[in-house]
């Protein structure tokens, strides 16, 4: 009687499927939907819930069934469309207040700009800058807001984001004592949300602390540098974290889905439901909800052009290209800012995850599903940081580059992107459907606040509590420490690993218990089980510390259901080295094929569309400059 209870809202239909398919007292409490004020879970119950090492994710079809079983007379409350950082923190904001919540991502959690930020948890110190000398209220606002949810998101997911020094070179005495005022006021502003005190290094001293930076620089000779903190993330793993977590709390979150039309109520004119289709399935059903929240990025526009072709153009699009190089560019631990390219933007190169990635750009682009960057962008990275650098920046030393598109809200008054604001939007201008866009990774717990506050007052939802989002860490983050590594490395020292069917000890290292720790925070251990017990402990490539015990983890705890979603986003490969997440790339297929059950046929497919992925990455691999010019080169097994 209770489970049916607590069932509510899913559908006669979704729930005997699930009792079918794993039995009724597999029907676990992370699952199902907190009635607080029925007897149910408590807020405390769902944060244990969270926190529990032995948790299970509900299966896909779980999440499915549930879609399905929604109806005009028991809707969702909220069906959020967008599986990007703003759309899943809508999801676990939403069912953390006790609404019956559904999302649908066309492609995978983060498979958009979400992954392809520049790993920054900022407040924005350009911003800054803007606010004082163009003396603009809103961008000091929200410079003040960034540097608060900042700290937020770091506290929430301390396994996945840390601090991170970067240092700003100057070579006048003028740009000493601006920059340290500067970031002195960048403090000021953070207040009691600082994460450590910016402060000044002589240039012996910076030296020490960055080999490779340059002792002089346009005939300069190198003053001291001011390093300041921001935060860093490993942004695609805390999307998927998210969408997880909102799984937990019970909302039926589902990728590899889109919305192909809306429902409307033809008297109220009121947007109260869609029309999903599953892409891997080909299946296609209608998920009714009270509201519907357009959280779709860069294609928020054409989800509101299905409701209302005519709807005016939110979105400026703008492209953001990042490259990444070895880790000998830049020390571990430490960034480098130059703010002064030839057209005035700001370029970061920052360690992560032992390599170095430098960008990025900002110049208008048009919207695709997978942006590519342009060589010239590349190009322009490449030139802003070899006047910082005494090591000679090269075009064969990318090992990976990518492009991202930036969802700026416009501003019709606007020239170009850099003067548009990066604060968010959020808009109900079709009834039943309300859009979320604009802002930033830093503040998505917010803006996922905001989004679901216009849709209780759009739907008139009843929720069980107020947002609890704000201390509400994120699977793998509870109990978190740092120095949980060890105890992988201890514990299991020796690992099955399989070599053409003969199973052979393995090793796990420091570099690969750190990577577990810090990738799945409090869970490793299941992981570094499966490599032990499972014969799945040998490397996926040559130099990085991603085991083959990832692929079966992820396939079975992280929605992962084809191999670009393990190469992009489970683990990074794709963005870390293009050649090396293709040469892994036929053993992950392998794995994933064992764990979904797939055909030689599906197989064959997963090895031709994750070679497709890769080629839009442009590494060295793609193209080779000679005397400033290139030459297109096959890629490797393409």
């Amino acid at each position: 009687m209770a489970t049916a209870t607590r069932l509510r809202g899913f559908g006669a239909a979704a729930m005997v499927a699930v009792v079918g398919t794993y039995g009724v007292m597999k029907l676990r409490d992370p699952i199902l939907i907190a009635e607080n004020d029925k007897g149910g879970s408590t807020i405390m119950d769902f944060k244990k819930r969270i926190a529990d090492t032995n948790m299970v994710i509900p299966s896909r079809q779980f999440q499915e069934n549930a879609l399905m079983g929604s109806s005009i007379k028991n809707p969702l409350d909220v069906l959020v469309v967008g599986g990007g950082a703003t759309g899943c923190g809508v999801a676990l904001d939403a069912a953390s207040r006790g609404l019956r919540v559904g999302l649908v991502e066309r492609e995978d959690f983060s498979s958009g700009t979400s992954s392809r930020s520049t790993k920054l948890i900022h407040g924005g110190v350009r911003y800054l800058e803007k606010a004082f000398f163009n003396f603009d209220y809103g961008q000091l606002k929200l410079v003040f807001h960034a540097l608060e949810e900042r700290k937020q998101v770091i506290q929430n997911a301390p396994h996945l984001c840390h601090a991170l020094p970067c240092m700003t070179p100057c070579f006048d005495w003028f740009d000493v004592v601006y920059y340290w005022i500067g970031l002195k006021m960048y403090d000021l502003v953070a207040g009691r949300k600082l994460l450590h005190l910016s402060r000044y290094y002589s240039a012996k001293e910076s030296v020490e602390l960055f080999p490779t930076l340059a002792n002089k620089g346009n005939d300069k000779s190198l003053k001291g540098t001011v390093v300041y903190y921001d935060g860093q993330m490993n942004d695609a793993r805390l999307n998927v974290g998210l969408a997880c977590t909102a799984a937990l709390a019970g909302a039926a979150v589902l990728n590899h889905a889109e919305v192909v039309s809306f429902v409307k109520d033809e008297a109220s004119e009121r947007i109260i439901g869609a029309k999903i289709r599953d892409n891997l399935s080909g299946k296609e059903f209608v998920t009714y909800a009270k509201v519907v929240v357009n959280a779709a990025g860069p294609f928020c526009d054409s989800v509101r052009k299905m409701v209302d072709k005519d709807a005016p153009t939110m979105i400026c699009p703008s492209s953001g290209v990042h490259i990444v190089l070895p880790d000998y560019y830049s020390p571990e631990g430490m960034g480098l800012i130059v703010p002064k390219t030839k057209d005035g933007r700001v370029v970061f190169m920052l360690p992560w995850l032992g390599r170095t990635v430098a960008g990025t750009t900002d110049s208008n682009t048009e919207i695709t599903m997978l942006p590519e960057p342009h060589e010239d962008e590349i190009q322009f990275i490449l030139d802003a940081i070899s006047d910082y650098l005494n090591v000679k920046v090269r075009r064969e030393d990318v090992l990976s580059a990518w492009s991202g598109i930036r969802p700026l809200a416009m501003d019709p008054r606007a020239k170009n992107t850099e003067s548009i604001s990066r604060d968010h939007v959020v808009c109900e201008d079709y009834p039943g459907l309300v859009t979320i866009t604009g802002g930033k990774w830093t503040t998505y717990r917010s803006m996922a606040e905001d989004a679901v506050d216009a849709a209780i007052k759009s739907g008139k939802l009843t929720p069980t509590n107020g947002c609890m989002t704000q201390n509400l860490q994120i699977v793998g983050g509870d109990g978190f420490d740092p120095a949980s590594f060890t105890v992988l490395a201890q514990q299991y020292v020796r690992m099955k690993t399989t070599y053409g069917g003969e199973v052979v000890p393995g090793v796990m290292d420091s570099s690969v218990a750190k990577h577990l720790a810090h990738a799945y925070g409090t869970l490793a251990e299941r992981v570094a089980t499966i490599a032990q017990d499972e014969g799945l402990g040998k490397r996926l490539a040559h130099g990085y510390p991603y085991l083959e015990a990832e692929v079966a983890y992820c396939a079975r705890q992280e929605y992962c259901e084809s191999a670009v979603d393990f190469i992009a986003r489970r683990c990074r490969l794709a963005f870390l080295d293009t050649d090396a997440a293709g040469r892994a790339l036929p053993r992950i297929v392998q794995i994933l094929a064992a764990e979904h059950k797939w055909d030689k046929s599906r197989q064959k497919q997963e090895l031709q569309r994750g070679n497709e992925f890769l080629e839009t990455f442009k590494s060295s691999k793609n193209a080779q400059f000679h005397d400033g010019k290139h030459t297109k080169v096959e890629v490797e097994g393409a």
